[in-house]
């Protein structure tokens, strides 16, 4: 883990964050800053308001995506799960032929 320091709405946070993923964090922190820009322009609201209400508008946007392309993570989980039981299954009767 590596701690950066990262500006949101004019102000400075610590964050620990993987190394590897230090570039996605910073595309992430520029992308948060625009959406707080945009609605800062149409609403004119303080820092604290501003931080919620995009929390809310990505909030939104994400249960949008998620019901829009039959996203369901739970069910992918069973998914994964039973794949992952099926590979155990075939790789334990490998292993005997050894």
């Amino acid at each position: 883990m590596e701690t950066l320091d990262i500006r949101l709405l004019g102000k400075e946070y610590r964050v620990s964050w993987p190394a590897e993923d230090k570039n996605n964090l910073l595309d992430t922190v520029a992308w948060l800053n625009e959406r707080f820009k945009e609605l800062e322009s149409k609403t004119h609201a303080g820092s604290e308001t501003l931080a919620v209400m995009t929390a809310l508008n990505i909030a939104h946007e994400f249960l949008q995506f998620q019901r829009g392309h039959g996203f369901d993570l739970p069910a992918l989980k069973r998914r994964i799960e039973l794949m992952q039981a099926r590979l155990d299954s075939v790789l334990a009767k490998q292993e005997k032929l050894f």
